[in-house]
């Protein structure tokens, strides 16, 4: 292993240090241990843990999926009392953020949930490179730049944590407990690798608005999660004027005439009934057959009539032709406020050639995004 293409991933007691080399050599990445202090060892704290820059992602989640040396810090102080009780709020402490906030706090008050604040900073792999004026160039290691992300992203959750402690105190948040996690990574994968060894009820998380090209959205972070999440996601553009959503007065519901969509509408009313004093309208996701597209909305709205009676639920066709512009005519026309879709998991390739009616949705919609997730029969 060539010495310049060394990082430290970690820094621990030389036991500590062993464990660690024995876990990732066991999943194929070549380890050093090396003292932090090589010239007085004596003082040195710890013994670094090197591995390849190039080894740096697998070994990252590897330690992320074992949970590997998980201090007392990284645990919520408000710890949810089972994986099934609280709401995962992704931030990136953007001015945004704070919306989010706004949404999940008022939804997790209403359900009785707590929530945990998570946050993602990604270090790119490599070392930076600084100069000063036309002197020589100085190299950074990466595990400078990774304590320093580190550093930064622990002020900018504090900051956040106060802000949304002194609205609580002033009345203008409802009381919810809620706690914080950092994590370093990719911020879809760990997004997902967490939602699936604690699953929250639901993950509410921003994405970037209708405005942005479509070039710029094919790497939403929202994209990935709503793809591969095994839990309710509901994704919030910046456009959205509410921050509680019992004012969202209308919602529309997608359905693609499959019986799991019966089953799923039942989940989705679990989940917002108490948040729902909103009229349905329910449409098609098919623009092709616009008779039967009718017959068989008018079908689904009698059924669902029948078991939920006290909500006003009507159907739109949508107008046929291209889907995008139908949605969006349908969207204006019936002033929508959010829009609940089911996704059902496919394989790697059919979501690389055929993007799921969800993530469409997404990147040609700026209104709040619900997805529902059901298995793949």
């Amino acid at each position: 292993m060539s010495e310049s293409k060394l990082v430290t991933i970690a820094i621990h007691t030389y036991e500590k240090a062993q464990i660690l080399k024995t876990l990732l050599e066991s999943e194929g990445i070549e380890t050093q241990l090396h003292n932090v202090n090589q010239i007085q060892p004596v003082v040195s704290a710890g013994v670094r843990v090197r591995i390849k820059e190039t080894d740096l992602p697998k070994a990252l989640r590897i330690i992320e999926d074992n949970k590997w040396d998980q201090e007392e810090k990284d645990v919520p102080e408000e710890k949810p009392s089972h994986p099934s009780d609280y709401v995962l709020i992704p931030v990136d402490f953007s001015e945004y953020s704070m919306k989010i906030c706004e949404l999940g706090f008022n939804f997790a008050h209403r359900k009785g949930l707590n929530v945990v604040l998570f946050h993602v900073h990604f270090t790119p792999i490599g070392s930076a490179f600084f100069s000063i004026g036309d002197a020589a160039m100085f190299q950074v290691p990466v595990e400078t730049n990774l304590s320093k992300e580190l550093a930064k992203a622990n002020r900018q959750m504090s900051k956040l944590k106060k802000e949304l402690r002194e609205r609580v105190a002033a009345g203008e948040l409802p009381e919810v407990k809620f706690t914080s996690i950092i994590r370093n990574g990719t911020p879809e994968d760990v997004i997902l690798s967490y939602s699936r060894r604690h699953p929250p009820v639901i993950i509410i998380m921003g994405t970037r608005g209708k405005s942005r090209k479509d070039s710029d959205l094919i790497g939403s972070v929202a994209a990935e999660v709503i793809d591969s999440s095994r839990v309710p996601v509901l994704v919030i553009p910046e456009e959205v004027p509410f921050n509680d959503l019992k004012k969202a007065d209308r919602v529309a519901v997608a359905t693609s005439f499959d019986q799991r969509d019966m089953v799923l509408f039942d989940s989705f009313m679990e989940l917002l009934g108490s948040h729902i004093n909103a009229s349905i309208r329910l449409f098609n996701i098919s623009t092709s057959t616009p008779e039967w597209n009718e017959v068989q909305l008018k079908a689904i709205q009698e059924y669902y009539k029948h078991y939920y009676p006290n909500i006003d639920i009507s159907y739109n066709p949508l107008d046929p032709g291209d889907f995008s512009l139908a949605l969006e005519k349908f969207i204006r026309m019936e002033d929508i406020d959010m829009i609940v879709v089911n996704t059902y998991r496919r394989n790697f390739f059919s979501q690389f050639f055929n993007p799921s009616m969800a993530r469409r949705m997404l990147f040609h919609a700026g209104t709040p995004l619900l997805v529902m997730h059901g298995k793949r029969s």
